[in-house]
């Protein structure tokens, strides 16, 4: 049971480019539509914050840490992620592989590094895990399909 409660899982089927996607996960104004505001830059070593809603069941501020620990442009991007407020509180990876598939792309979201013997993590991982699937990812497909409209109108 312990190894569910480090890393959530989530996959999921886009209708769009990988080109598409990838400009999604990368450009801070579209981040900023789906995720959180940011100031992103996909440069390995490349710091940055996120400015979300503060959880105060779990102890998040709303302010998150990050830097870039890999990019592989179009296929994969691997980002810290932990508490900008509390120190090294919830430590943890968020990687998004992304490959053609069909006629979109399959994006596959891992977000590890959840300690399953402090009860911040379990808590945080049982909101994140539901907050990924449920609300993160549809508002990346709004995201994408708000793309869509956008470039044909121009």
């Amino acid at each position: 049971m312990s190894e569910l409660l480090t890393t959530i899982e989530v996959e999921e089927f886009l209708p769009h480019s990988p080109v598409k996607v990838w400009r999604a996960l990368t450009e801070p104004g579209l981040i900023a539509r789906w995720l959180m505001k940011n100031d992103f830059q996909a440069i390995v070593g490349h710091q940055f914050q996120m400015r979300g809603i503060p959880v105060p069941a779990v102890g998040f501020s709303g302010l998150v840490a990050s830097e870039v620990l890999d990019v592989e442009t179009e296929k994969l991007l691997r980002i810290s992620w932990r508490d900008a407020n509390s120190g090294n509180s919830l430590n943890s990876t968020v990687t998004w592989s992304i490959a053609a598939e069909d006629t979109g792309t399959r994006l596959s979201l891992v977000h590890d590094g959840f300690n399953p013997d402090e009860p911040t993590h379990v808590a945080s991982h049982r909101i994140m895990s539901g907050g990924w699937r449920n609300h993160v990812l549809p508002r990346l497909g709004r995201t994408l399909a708000g793309l869509d409209s956008a470039e044909l109108d121009s």
